[in-house]
């Protein structure tokens, strides 16, 4: 875009609050808490909180979108001399005190990708602010461990900006419409001829929009846009994992001027199950066994998240700690299967019958090798 001359009057990073190294992150989240502060919506009637709200929005339109705001801090950069908006001598001979840098410069050359509009002669087109894709949001989404696992449509509830329920997004009082800005004839940019060249600066009369609303919507005021609870389904395909970020394409917040929607990002949180645990797409298990089970073998029934219990075979001569594998009974996502992973873990009896602690005792006597020989020095 081209530069206007209020890049060089108006410190944006100081409207929103934020240092020159903000993050992209930062700025939108500065942004956000500002507009919720200022909006007319939560200020009806007072005047100043609506200008604030606009220079709040102008230092957004441009620090929010990372092409402009890398114009925006050469240009600051640079100073208004380099960009022939200030008086004074031109070291190269230049026309209307622009400065050029050595002998056969060409200024569209000096200033082509940081000076989009610059026009020789004062002619040419040039159009005001084009479509804006809508801010991108943020929500999470609490699942159950079973509707993580199988997938579910379910939706959410958000407040956050929407097209205005009573305009449609039009800014315009139902029954009316925006008409095309006199002063600009529609194009939301004016020309500043500086003789041999000629800068675009945003049309006054309009705010660079290119259409003035002379009866605006009793609801949005305007803008098009309303704060508002809304209801937005959500398909949560199966296999989900905690803290997995799902995007959901244009169901974020409203476009300006014609652009489309940001998008939706959804994070899940999946709550914890009663028995099942959880390895990517594998299930985990464990399964307690009495000390009989484990030291003679036995066969022992494990349930399943989906398809009832299965039977395995404890063997005597396989470590308890080695969990066995149960083939495709883990979690599916369309494309893989996981498994169940059980593992045994040997059940002491809090309490014993005396017929349980007489048969313990002898068999400690009858038992001759210790477990723990190995640390022995």
């Amino acid at each position: 875009m081209a530069p206007q001359r209020e890049w060089f009057e108006k410190d944006y990073y100081k409207t929103l609050g934020v240092p020159e190294g903000a993050s992209q992150k930062d700025i939108t989240k500065a942004y956000r808490k500002l507009a919720r502060q200022h909006h007319p919506d939560t200020n009806e009637g007072d005047a100043k909180a609506e200008e604030r709200f606009k220079e709040i929005s102008s230092a957004y339109d441009v620090l929010g979108d990372a092409a402009k705001r890398k114009e925006y801090d050469e240009v600051r950069r640079l100073g208004p001399m380099a960009a022939g908006f200030g008086p004074g001598p031109s070291a190269g001979g230049g026309p209307q005190g622009f400065t050029f840098m050595g002998d056969g410069a060409d200024i569209n050359d000096l200033l082509g990708g940081l000076f989009g509009r610059v026009r020789r002669g004062g002619r040419g087109g040039g159009a005001g602010p084009g479509p804006q894709k809508g801010d991108d949001l943020e929500a999470a989404l609490t699942l159950a461990f079973e509707d993580a696992a199988h997938g579910i449509t379910t939706s959410l509830y958000l407040t956050s900006d929407a097209a205005c329920s009573t305009c449609g997004g039009s800014g315009a009082r139902p029954g009316t419409h925006a008409t095309t800005c006199p002063v600009c004839q529609g194009r939301g940019v004016l020309d500043d001829n500086q003789g041999l060249f000629s800068l675009s600066s945003p049309c006054r009369n309009c705010g660079g929009m290119g259409f003035v609303i002379e009866d605006p919507c009793p609801t949005c005021h305007g803008s098009g846009v309303e704060r508002r609870e809304r209801e937005v389904k959500v398909r949560i395909p199966a296999g989900v994992d905690d803290g997995q970020r799902i995007r959901l394409k244009g169901r974020g917040g409203p476009g300006r001027h014609g652009g489309p929607p940001g998008d939706l990002y959804v994070t899940t949180r999946v709550q914890p199950h009663k028995i099942f645990g959880r390895k990517g797409l594998d299930l985990t298990l464990r399964v307690p066994v009495t000390y009989p089970e484990a030291a003679l073998g036995a066969e022992v029934e494990v349930p399943t998240l989906d398809d009832g219990p299965v039977k395995l075979r404890i063997n005597p001569s396989i470590p308890l700690s080695k969990a066995r594998r149960v083939k495709g009974r883990g979690v599916t996502n369309g494309k893989k299967t996981g498994d169940l992973l059980v593992t045994f873990d040997v059940a002491v009896p809090a309490r014993l019958s005396a017929a349980e602690r007489k048969a313990i005792e002898e068999l400690a006597k009858a038992t001759d090798e210790s477990p723990r020989a190995h640390l022995e020095a």
